[in-house]
């Protein structure tokens, strides 16, 4: 069996969602488009499965309403002629000859693809620990995922919980099981948390309130192995430096790896993910790619970069249908990087590229403070925890004009007056931040126990959980 379509998307996320939208805007015709995703259900906006409340089910959270767009649900792709095929997986791609292959047997020609194939989890098991199916072991990635991690939360109220890791999972899965009345242990092998981004001096304010929730922190060193009951239950986590911790259940946050497979050996890949040049183009001119997957050029940077991040992803994605639609009138995509994230009651932003030395501001004992990162005399990274948006503008500016400065003291002096009395030119990229929001730039696969990658779907999961449970509870 054969089935053509002049533009086939592989894979189902948020990208896909977003690449849709945009096709039918610039007009793509009935049958014309193809999406192919191994989840049973039509690309769905990620970070709701830990972060939206009031509470949301499919279909309400659909692409394309994290950016307040259309709800694009199964009917309406029905509508707008778009093929989606769920709860499939691409068996082999043949670029070459412009052929899919499904596990069904199913052989999709196309004219042009769109690789937005995302990326998974990292297993323990990839690193020599055996574990990861255990009935309380758990990772956030999916909707099964996130039902699964649900269920172990509810389990384990006022039990022992160990996460894996020190960034973005990390942090914000340890803030949900506080929340939940879960005692919380975190291990990972750095001096402080979240140290692709974090200073010390910021690191250092975020575990400080971590640990006045009752948060631990073992530092230095990584999981070697589990015990087990019984039933093939987790009962203790074995750490390398020899102690031994007794556990209810472990949230596992180790970073994530791109889904390239497929394409290894036809496509140029580098950092991790498939090369593309400004117009998300591969070295097949046939064949695009967007989001997690793509490592593309950050004019800003000055360099190319691999973006972990769902704004990143919904730009990228629509960025690339427009060229593709109407090649003579886009140019290359042009983003300003960021990352975000909310967990108890911090609210933080960080713009542009966290390369050179740092010059912190603010006040680090109350709740808004911030830094600079000043590289070759400018400008080219913000940080603000705690501001209004207009303050959150402003810093983004400043990553986005790339200011020269002269002296360290001064800037550090005026700390976030130097960015709210700046040049106000050109207006930033400001996201629509979902509550808990987060994400991560990451240009370059982690170290095993490295866990500061993140995902799309951010770990913080108290608000999903505690509704979810009430649901439950109803149904």
């Amino acid at each position: 069996m054969e089935r053509v379509f002049a533009y086939v998307i592989v894979g189902g996320g948020v990208a896909a969602g977003y690449a849709a939208l945009e096709f039918t805007k610039r007009g793509v015709s009935h049958a014309q488009l193809c999406i192919i995703s191994e989840e049973p259900v039509a690309p769905y906006e990620r970070p709701t499965l830990s972060k939206k409340f009031p509470p949301a089910r499919l279909p309400s959270f659909h692409t394309c309403v994290g950016a307040n767009e259309e709800l694009l649900t199964p009917t309406w792709y029905e509508e707008h002629g778009i093929e989606l095929v769920l709860g499939t997986r691409v068996e082999s791609v043949d670029v070459g000859q412009k052929t899919l292959l499904t596990a069904s047997g199913e052989t999709i020609r196309y004219e042009t693809l769109i690789i937005a194939t995302g990326a998974k989890a990292l297993k323990l098991e990839e690193f020599g620990v055996k574990g990861s199916e255990a009935e309380n072991v758990c990772y956030l990635r999916d909707l099964a995922d996130a039902d699964r991690l649900v269920n172990v939360m509810q389990s384990c109220t006022g039990g022992n919980a160990v996460v894996i890791g020190g960034g973005y999972i990390a942090m914000e899965c340890a803030a949900s099981l506080v929340i939940n009345k879960i005692n919380v242990t975190m291990v990972f092998p750095e001096a402080h948390c979240m140290p692709r981004l974090f200073t010390p001096k910021i690191a250092s304010y975020y575990e400080d309130y971590y640990q006045s929730k009752g948060v631990k922190f073992i530092r230095g060193t990584i999981l070697s192995s589990f015990e087990f009951d019984s039933n093939g239950k987790v009962t203790a986590v074995n750490l390398r430096d020899g102690s031994q911790i007794p556990v209810d259940m472990v949230v596992v946050g180790i970073g994530i790896r791109p889904n390239t497979s497929l394409f290894e050996g036809q496509l140029t890949m580098e950092k991790g993910g498939i090369k593309v040049n400004g117009k998300l183009q591969t070295s097949n001119d046939s064949v695009y790619a967007v989001g997690d997957v793509a490592v593309f050029p950050v004019d800003l940077c000055g360099r190319i970069r691999r973006l972990e991040h769902v704004d990143s992803a919904r730009k990228t994605a629509k960025h690339v249908a427009a060229v593709i639609m109407e090649p003579d009138k886009t140019g290359e995509f042009e983003y300003l990087p960021l990352l975000y994230s909310k967990a108890f009651s911090f609210s933080w932003r960080f713009y542009g590229d966290n390369a050179g030395e740092v010059v912190h501001f603010g006040d680090y004992l109350g709740t808004k403070f911030g830094a600079y990162w000043i590289n070759n005399g400018h400008l080219v990274g913000s940080f603000l925890e705690g501001g209004t948006e207009d303050e959150f503008e402003a810093i983004a500016n400043a990553a986005q004009l790339k200011p020269a400065v002269d002296d360290l003291a001064e800037v550090g002096r005026q700390g976030l007056n130097f960015a709210m009395t700046g040049n106000k030119k050109i207006k930033p990229q400001t996201p629509l931040i979902e509550a808990g929001t987060s994400s991560l730039v990451v240009e370059t696969l982690i170290y095993p126990w490295h866990a500061t990658a993140g995902v799309v779907v951010a770990a913080s999961v108290a608000a999903f959980a505690y509704w979810y449970g009430r649901r439950r509870r109803r149904w």
